[in-house]
């Protein structure tokens, strides 16, 4: 039994003070035990949640914002920027948004990224046929810039 007070005794003495310890709230006759409740709840780290805004965004709005943010792009970083929040929707991008997408590429001179345009529609779509429909599409678009495909540059990684 005496072992066990003198656990009690060593552990209240190692206790942190304030660092780690959340504030406590004076108690008075007044509070109620739920706004106590809230009050602490409202001591521990809570993130709110934030919305991007693009909820209820239609495939046709996607597809002219994205359309406008590849207009726009400068730079190397901002494309590929920009080609990662497009392809990380559940959706395959329209052809007018890939198209946007490898001009693009052509004005910031970057054919390594519009080679991966193309791989990333090949992981996107649901099947092969869809895939081929997207490059007949854009054949006359990557023959004007020159972009080649992953298929032609290495044909022996099928």
């Amino acid at each position: 039994m005496q072992s066990l007070s003198i656990f009690r005794a060593a552990t209240r003495a190692v206790r942190p003070t304030g660092f780690f310890r959340a504030p406590q709230l004076a108690r008075s006759r007044m509070q109620s035990p739920i706004t106590l409740a809230a009050a602490r709840a409202h001591n521990f780290g809570t993130t709110s949640k934030l919305l991007s805004g693009h909820e209820d965004e239609t495939y046709e709005e996607f597809s002219a914002r994205f359309e406008k943010e590849f207009d726009g792009v400068q730079d190397v970083f901002e494309l590929q920027r920009n080609l990662n929040n497009c392809f990380a929707y559940d959706l395959v991008p329209s052809v007018e948004v890939l198209t946007a997408a490898l001009k693009a590429a052509r004005r910031v001179n970057d054919f390594p990224t519009a080679v991966r345009v193309f791989e990333g529609i090949k992981a996107k779509v649901e099947n092969q046929d869809q895939y081929k429909q997207y490059l007949e599409s854009l054949e006359g678009l990557r023959q004007e810039l020159g972009v080649a495909l992953r298929e032609e540059l290495y044909p022996q990684e099928e």
